[in-house]
């Protein structure tokens, strides 16, 4: 070899490291742009990147920054996968408590329907 840093394909670590179900579905996020590596929003699935590369994208309704440490040779187990990285960004936990609290939802089950109906309004008044 060159002696060049070892690298894999983008959509290829983020199923290693078990961030997707299936390696599909990464290379669909990677291809749709809404994955960046070290801050550039990376359009082709075969973006090939490295250990120490920075990479920040969304699942779910958080937002996941993550070091790459490892590259890995397969989709193990998952705590061969969390080995693979150092996620950087901020807990769950401290996502929900900087959330704005809802007064007319208390947390306990589903909302009722006038519950809901007054939450409607209530984002319809901030639209305006």
């Amino acid at each position: 070899m060159n002696g060049a840093a070892p690298k894999l394909r983008i959509d290829k670590w983020l199923w290693h490291a078990r961030f997707f179900k299936t390696r599909s579905l990464a290379a669909t996020r990677v291809g749709d742009g809404a994955v960046r590596i070290n801050g550039t929003a990376a359009r082709k699935r075969a973006s090939m990147v490295g250990p120490g590369d920075v990479l920040t994208f969304s699942v779910g309704d958080r937002v996941r920054v993550i070091r790459i440490e490892a590259l890995g040779t397969r989709r193990g187990p998952a705590p061969e996968a969390e080995a693979l990285y150092t996620d950087l960004s901020p807990p769950a936990a401290e996502i929900r408590d900087r959330m704005p609290e809802n007064p007319s939802y208390d947390g306990k089950g589903r909302p009722t329907k006038k519950d809901r109906r007054k939450l409607d309004l209530s984002k319809s008044r901030h639209l305006e």
